[in-house]
């Protein structure tokens, strides 16, 4: 996540990324904090890689931070903009270019952490990744590039969309603790994890996977998988 904190006064610069990142700490996010003194070196920036949201102060020598925004929308439509100002005068403006929010000077840290909070709901959450050890080197894993894992004789075998089968000394107790805080995960019974989004059926007891393998549930969590997996299908049926 990158952001641009644009105004023409180097302490008010300095000062909100100080607080950014201290809310961005707060909230458990990390972000790239980018200070400009004109609309016109942000805009220049810009064209090299986009930001993810810009701090504008409205009144600034030179280009203001509405013409700014105004320049900004013609290129990218889905930065996050929010005006720091003393006054709302140019609110109707600030709808125009679909501001997300206003923060008028002097504001609150509760302002801010609100703001922040918003921002973070709105953008896409990154896909998660989990990290094995495999052949002694760290491999990062995608959640969603793992399609089954089973325990067994200390080891974990995992399944992957690669068509691969990695193999790592873990307990299986801390490699799925991380997994099955995310719902597409279920865990079939002692030693085994499927990731529905790779699960074709149900049928016979067994999850049918994408790869062809079959995964087989056990006796008391029959009800409970049927269910995940109805469940599973019925939220990604929304979603499109």
């Amino acid at each position: 996540m990158r952001i641009a904190i644009v105004d023409d006064l180097e302490t008010e610069r300095a000062q909100l990324k100080t607080r950014l990142a201290r809310q961005l700490r707060l909230c458990g996010a990390e972000a790239e904090l980018l200070e400009f003194e004109s609309g016109e070196s942000f805009l220049a920036a810009e064209k090299e890689q986009r930001f993810t949201a810009a701090f504008l102060d409205i009144y600034m020598h030179g280009m203001s931070g509405m013409d700014a925004a105004k320049e900004l929308r013609k290129t990218d439509a889905d930065c996050l903009l929010v005006f720091t100002t003393t006054s709302t005068d140019h609110a109707l403006e600030g709808f125009q270019v679909r501001a997300l929010h206003y923060l008028v000077k002097p504001f609150s840290e509760e302002e801010l952490s609100a703001l922040l909070a918003e921002m973070l709901a709105r953008l896409p959450r990154p896909e998660p990744v989990l990290t094995v050890k495999v052949s002694g080197s760290d491999v990062r894993l995608c959640y969603r590039d793992i399609i089954s894992a089973e325990h067994f004789a200390h080891l974990i075998n995992i399944r992957t969309t690669a068509l691969k089968t990695l193999v790592t000394r873990q307990s299986f107790k801390v490699f799925t603790e991380p997994l099955k805080k995310d719902p597409r995960f279920f865990v079939c019974g002692r030693g085994m994890i499927v990731n529905l989004e790779h699960a074709a059926d149900f049928r016979d007891g067994a999850f049918c996977m994408t790869d062809g393998s079959s995964v087989y549930v056990s006796q008391e969590l029959l009800k409970p998988a049927r269910q995940a997996f109805m469940e599973f299908l019925l939220q990604r049926e929304r979603m499109k």
